[in-house]
């Protein structure tokens, strides 16, 4: 496809090399994802929104959150899309040991893993790869390493909604999407109820935008 990660830079990002950013890419593709689900009526509703636009996008899914919704997350997955852990319980990275920190990102994995054996050998296929986001975005070098040595590919972004701010009106994360993507980008929303409002104005409006001007979203390439 011609698509490499791109390591853009800027002071974090020279920080953290090893970590996905953005995709370099001259084709019309962005990469939408989605943080803290599966969340009851707000997944589905986002899944419902990304089907009629055929966008396909990544869910960094929380371990604990999948426990209490298994049947939103296969949903996620019988649709074609791809699933990130996004830790089990939503830890801190600056506030939490490496031990802790792994010991919690493992857990979210089995949880992953227990419901991918569940699915179809095509979602089984499609999630192989161990894909992971820290919340919050904080994450230590040394957390980061360890989680490199046990096959995980960290991905961050390049593009943030702030659909989760509640000072950041629904149209400026709109906007937020709109002015700053471009080929290759990999952007964050948030399928939570704290961010409901302002996705609910902004994510209709990003795809239909795109959509126009010839783009695609597509699931990571990695």
């Amino acid at each position: 496809m011609g698509i490499v990660p791109v390591k853009t830079p800027t002071l974090i990002k020279k920080i953290l090399p090893d970590y996905v950013w953005e995709f370099s890419t001259s084709e019309k593709i962005l990469y939408l994802t989605f943080d803290d689900g599966p969340t009851p009526e707000i997944t589905k509703w986002t899944l419902d929104i990304l089907k009629q636009f055929e966008a396909k996008a990544t869910f960094f899914c929380i371990g604990n959150n999948i426990q209490k919704h298994p049947g939103i997350f296969h949903s996620i997955l019988n649709d074609g899309h791809r699933i990130g852990n996004h830790s089990n319980t939503h830890l801190k990275g600056w506030k939490t040991s490496v031990e802790n920190y792994i010991s919690d990102v493992h857990e979210a994995q089995k949880i992953i893993i227990s419901e991918l054996n569940k699915s179809d050998t095509t979602s089984q296929k499609l999630n192989s790869s161990l894909l992971f986001r820290p919340p919050y975005g904080q994450i230590k070098p040394s957390q980061g390493k360890a989680l490199k040595t046990l096959g995980y590919t960290v991905v961050t972004w390049n593009i943030l909604s702030f659909d989760w701010d509640k000072e950041t009106h629904p149209e400026t994360c709109y906007n937020n999407v709109i002015s700053k993507s471009k080929p290759g980008s990999i952007i964050v929303f948030h399928d939570s109820v704290k961010a409901s409002k302002s996705l609910m104005y902004a994510l209709p409006k990003v795809l239909e935008y795109f959509s126009e001007k010839g783009f695609r979203f597509e699931t990571l390439p990695i």
